[in-house]
């Protein structure tokens, strides 16, 4: 093994140091790094890690998309393809530059109609997969820091998002798809409000072929079990972007658990951030935690 000494013009940092600048703990920055190879720290001689700003960076980066509900491993991706924030120049990064910075432009002026029009542009030019990956959600992270850094107000987020939300329902209800496919649920928890994370993540699995049902934010006690009776789904996809459904409501993740068990013939998971931090204290017997896409 080589032993790697960190360098004395820059400044370095403990995972104890790390874990107080993040607010994540030691061991889920243990986890993420052996799991998902966000960051590969370096080694003192004795062993202890050392780590760097761009490694906070990362770390951050990829908390800050768990918490707007993408599986750990797309929010690792995500993550680490803005590693150094360094890219090519060319005609198509260039396309993506300028469309986010008007799709920036116009949510600070609150331009519906220019919204629609950029993001159909981006659609068109570069096809779902791409759009959802280099367009949808970089521009929602945008969103969120602006906010976040009271550089926009509350009316801006919420317009932004509504416009992105409203697109990507007609994206999902587009979607050309066989007759045979195998129909899967996308639910938020009750008590859940963050909804856009599991329309991308629907549009994702339509793209590898299924079809898709959906229930949207702060669904009513008992909708998701009615509706999984009705249109009987192969599969089950519940979200949990904020620990608020288990703190709310901490029953109904359990009822859901008992479902579950009657029902064999369907596979229930649950993923997003809030589960992720709940996970401990769920002990559920019939719903799989969900880290990644191609785990359905």
């Amino acid at each position: 093994m080589i032993i790697l000494k960190p360098s004395s013009e820059t400044p370095t940092y403990t995972i104890k140091q790390v874990a107080e600048q993040t607010g994540l703990s030691r061991q889920v920055l243990r986890k993420w790094e052996e799991r998902y190879d966000i960051v590969i720290p370096q080694r003192l001689d004795n062993g202890y890690r050392v780590y760097h700003d761009e490694d906070i960076r990362l770390f951050l980066l990829m908390k800050r998309y768990a918490e707007d509900g993408f599986a750990l491993s797309q929010a690792a991706e995500m993550a680490k393809s803005q590693k150094n924030s360094i890219f090519p120049s060319n005609p198509e990064n260039t396309f993506i530059e300028d469309i986010l910075s008007d799709l920036l432009r116009h949510g600070k002026n609150c331009d519906e109609l220019e919204l629609n029009f950029s993001l159909q542009a981006a659609y068109h030019r570069l096809g779902l997969e791409h759009y959802l990956q280099q367009i949808v959600i970089p521009f929602l992270k945008e969103i969120g820091d602006h906010w976040a850094s009271g550089e926009w107000d509350e009316y801006q987020e919420a317009l932004s998002s509504l416009v992105v939300r409203d697109q990507l329902v007609q994206l999902r209800r587009n979607f050309q798809y066989r007759e045979d496919s195998p129909l899967l649920l996308g639910a938020c928890l009750p008590n859940e409000s963050h909804e856009i994370p599991v329309h991308i993540f629907l549009l994702q699995l339509m793209l590898k072929g299924w079809r898709t049902a959906m229930i949207g934010s702060l669904p009513a006690p008992g909708a998701i079990q009615s509706l999984i009776e009705k249109i009987k789904p192969v599969k089950v996809l519940l979200s949990a972007s904020t620990t608020f459904p288990f703190e709310e409501s901490p029953q109904t993740i359990q009822e859901l658990d008992e479902f579950a068990g009657q029902h064999p013939h369907t596979e229930f998971y649950l993923g997003g951030y809030g589960s992720f931090i709940w996970a401990d204290r769920l002990q559920l017997q019939h719903i799989h935690l969900l880290e990644s896409i191609e785990d359905i």
